[in-house]
This record gives structure tokens, sequence and C-alpha cells, in this order.
């Protein structure tokens, strides 16, 4: 058994997801939204996310973090906020040891819905049908990051496994290697 969290970056409102994976099955744990003041200074707003975070990482004990990578559309501004949130989010996982894993929204989305052109609506409905919800996950930006957490727990993870077990063949093949002295 292993929880992937899942992250849907934002100043604003930032998505989070917790999903537990038992072999091929998946069980949603906690979705949500960590939501900040407009009216305050962006480096209190992202200190507020750092504080909410971690207290999620603690709680949970996530195995991977996976976030949802940046895209740069017509605006610069918000995507530069998005960014902001989106290292914060790294740092907190840093802090707590658990690696990171980005994926495109195209990946995402087919991942979940087989589809990289899938409508927000679609993947709202697949989250919720993968994760064996009796409703659609809501808010969106809950949903989106719990489809996040089903990339990297799904056909994304086995990439985690990989890296891993080479990391774990190279440091028992250098623990055995021996210096003349």
């Amino acid at each position: 058994m292993r929880v992937v969290m899942g992250i849907d970056p934002g100043t604003a409102n930032l998505g989070f997801g917790g999903v537990r994976i038992e072999g091929g099955h998946m069980v949603a744990l906690d979705g949500g939204v960590i939501e900040t003041n407009a009216g305050q200074a962006l480096e209190h707003r992202l200190a507020h996310i750092h504080r909410s975070l971690i207290e999620l990482l603690d709680w949970h004990q996530p195995s991977a973090l996976a976030i949802e990578d940046i895209y740069f559309g017509k605006n610069a501004s918000s995507a530069m906020k998005v960014g902001q949130a989106s290292g914060v989010v790294m740092l907190a996982a840093a802090q707590r040891g658990v690696d990171c894993f980005a994926y495109t929204p195209q990946a995402i989305k087919t991942a979940v819905c087989g589809s990289g052109d899938a409508a927000k609506r679609q993947v709202q409905k697949m989250v919720g049908t993968l994760l064996g919800l009796t409703e659609m996950p809501r808010p969106d930006h809950a949903a989106d990051a719990l489809a996040v957490a089903i990339c990297h727990g799904g056909t994304a993870g086995r990439r985690e496994a990989e890296e891993t077990a080479r990391k774990k063949s190279a440091a028992q093949a250098q623990s055995s290697v021996r210096v003349p002295g």
C-alpha cells in the first residue's frame, strides 16, 4: 500500500487530493482546497499554503507527491503565481522527504480519461468513477488534484517504482565495491 498526494497548484485556491493505492485498486483518502485571502500579500498567502501542506503531508504520510505542471497560457502574471505556489509545494514535500513528480495537463487527462483533450467535467466524472465515489468530486480544484494523484498512481507510478529499484540496485552495487587502501 502507498499513498500519493496530488496537487492542483494555485495561490488563491490550491487543490489537494490523497489517494491510497493497493495493487491496481485506488481509494480516495482526502480532497479539498487550501484557500487564501486575496487581500493578503502574496508572501503571506504562500506561507499559509506551506503551513497547510506541511499539515497534510504529516497527516497522510504520502510516498510521493504529484503536481500539475504550470501551463503558460496568455496570462504570464497568473502563470508566475502558479509557479510560486508550485515552488512552495515542492519545498514542503522536500522538507518532509517526499519525492515530487510533475505531469502536464494533457498527460493527466490521458491517464484519467484516455484523451488529452478531455473536458473538465469529463475528468471530474472519471475521477469519481475510478475512485468509486458516489458523487463527482467537488470543487473543481480538488477533482483536478485527485486526477493528478491518479495519473501518478496509475501508469505513471511505474516510473517511481522502477527508479526506486534502480537506486537500491546501484546502492547495493556501490556498497559491495571495495577500494584498496
